[in-house]
């Protein structure tokens, strides 16, 4: 109903303008009738005047040949239709009518049909004072015609601009409907295009599930066996390496379950400084599992390579994008390599950091170079891809700052180049974790986890490093717990819980009811953190260390006021 309304107002406004025009026009018209009338009537006064004053000597001397000699040269004048004149005792001396018209007799008459808003005047004819009789003059306005064409042009203007504003209306209304059905069609477009963009990164998901499906199992048999084999040595050093080797193990599956998520994530692009190197480098299960056996993967990238500043996900997405393309150039298998490099600026352009895949397959004919960084295009048979995967490599590219370049020959290969601008910060060293650091003073942490096994595993974390701690399983438990007494410092609370109150739900409460008390969420789902980190609530990724935790603890404890006593 609102739209309708609103489709309606603009022509039903023009309607009324017009209107308005053709009111006013009209009242105008009328207006100048009016004037006109007055002015006649002047007009006919003046002459009335004129007359009398040049026939009082023959008025005076009864010498009525002669008056009506006066008179009869007002006939020249097609707007006078009666003239009279009447001597000192008011009785018809001399005077004309035309056809329309007709004379008073008596001067008494001609003073009566010169009423207020006639065209009709008497005036005195007078000598030295002494009044000799009067005339009577009797005009009429311009003819219909004249008058009619005087006030065409006036129409003619009236009529022209309210069909023009009923035009514009009409023109504006259709134009807005058009716009609207643009912006409709357009923001279908977009939410095709990003569901298909989705259904790109699926579609690459699938291809990676039974290598992730694989590589979890060989991480889980690390893990398993390593306990068996632990529970039966006692020898130190033997313990050392196993130890190590679940380790390495469990940091590997958090790894890749923390790329697969970037990877499938719906979300912004959220720069930060990055070592290129060490990021692509990183991705080698990932291309490993992607690409399959009969691609071989050589990196060629240098130890002084400089940071970029860019979504760090998304520059992995966009290596993958190219790395699968090459793949699908080499149908009988071939090699793939990845190059890094500085590139110094020239004075006209900034430092950049050049970063190549290069593929041994078909290559890319001239006249289609052009055509593969637009969406949707692409060269793969119907169900096999859905032309978006170098589109978001461009994308990447351009919102990073930087610009894509494609070198190609036709059954020798193709290499894409990513130019991105040089960072003049340094990305954060991940490299050495900070020793984790005991509880200072006495702290009672309350822990909300619905696990039973990742509960007595960070339960064990917090005791070990000199914290009190207390479980519930869920958030509605801890609200109960808080109310009947708060005796706790902290609240370290999984997000992801059973029952009618979440982690983040159960952070925002603790912090509307005990602003005193420190919260802390965990959780290992993407999406849950992005929410966490919007609230500006601390957030711990599962899984993590000791170290981790400590330092997360310190500082979530500073930032409530608790910290260090």
């Amino acid at each position: 109903m609102g739209n309708i309304v609103t489709q309606m107002a603009t022509p039903l406004s023009a309607v009324l303008i017009a209107l308005l025009l053709m009111i006013a026009g009209l009242a105008a018209a009328y207006q100048l009738e009016q004037l006109g009338r007055v002015e006649k009537l002047r007009q006919t006064t003046v002459q009335a005047q004129i007359l009398a004053s040049g026939i009082a000597a023959p008025l005076a001397f009864e010498d009525n040949a002669a008056l009506q000699e006066y008179l009869n040269a007002l006939k020249a004048d097609s707007q006078i239709v009666a003239v009279a004149a009447y001597d000192g005792r008011g009785a018809f001396a001399a005077g004309f009518a035309r056809r329309s018209a007709s004379l008073p007799r008596r001067a008494e008459e001609a003073r009566q049909a010169a009423a207020p808003g006639a065209l009709a005047v008497t005036v005195p004819v007078r000598e030295r004072g002494t009044q000799l009789g009067s005339v009577y003059l009797l005009s009429t306005m311009d003819s219909l015609s004249r008058r009619l064409t005087r006030y065409l042009g006036i129409a003619l203007i009236v009529i022209a601009a309210s069909v023009l504003i009923v035009m514009l209306a009409a023109s504006y209304s259709s134009l807005r409907r058009s716009h609207q059905a643009l912006r409709a069609e357009i923001a279908g477009r977009q939410q095709a295009e990003e569901a298909l963009r989705q259904s790109q990164k699926m579609e690459a998901m699938g291809q990676l599930t039974g290598g992730v499906a694989h590589d979890f199992n060989n991480l889980l048999m690390v893990a398993s066996g390593g306990l068996d084999l632990m529970e039966r040595t006692s020898d130190p050093v033997r313990l050392a390496k196993l130890k190590a080797g679940i380790r390495q193990a469990v940091d590997r599956g958090a790894k890749l379950t923390r790329q697969l998520l970037a990877f499938s994530r719906r979300s912004p692009l959220n720069p930060e400084v990055i070592d290129p190197r060490a990021r692509i480098r990183g991705m080698d299960a990932l291309l490993e599992r992607s690409l399959g056996e009969s691609i071989e993967v050589a990196m060629h990238l240098p130890a002084d390579l400089w940071p970029v500043e860019v979504d760090a996900s998304e520059l992995e997405v966009a290596i993958l994008n190219i790395a699968l393309n090459a793949r699908d150039a080499m149908q009988r298998g071939g090699g793939i390599v990845i190059e890094g490099a500085n590139m110094p600026g020239d004075g006209e352009r900034p430092d950049r950091v050049r970063i190549a895949v290069t593929d041994s397959g078909a290559g890319i004919a001239p006249d289609l170079v052009n055509k593969i960084f637009e969406p949707f295009y692409t060269t793969k048979e119907v169900g096999q891809g859905t032309g978006l995967g170098l589109s978001q490599v461009y994308g990447f590219a351009r919102a990073s700052g930087g610009e894509v370049l494609v070198d190609s020959i036709v059954g020798q290969g193709t290499t894409i180049t990513l130019l991105l601008p040089r960072s003049p910060l340094m990305p954060r060293d991940a490299d050495s974790p900070p020793e984790p650091m005991a509880a200072f003073g006495t702290h009672r942490i309350l822990l909300v986890e619905d696990d039973d096994t990742v509960a007595d595993t960070v339960g064990g974390m917090l005791t070990a490093l000199g914290y009190e701690t207390e479980r519930v399983d869920n958030g509605d438990e801890a609200l109960r717990r808080l109310e009947r007494k708060g005796d706790f410092s902290l609240i370290l609370s999984d997000m992801i819980m059973p029952g009618e109150v979440s982690g983040m739900e159960l952070a925002l409460k603790i912090r509307q009811l005990w602003p005193h008390l420190g919260t802390m969420l965990m959780t290992g789902y993407s999406a849950a953190a992005a929410s966490a980190a919007k609230e500006g609530v601390p957030l711990l990724a599962k899984p993590f260390t000791i170290q981790d935790l400590s330092v997360q603890l310190m500082a979530a404890l500073d930032q409530s006021g608790q910290g260090r006593g």
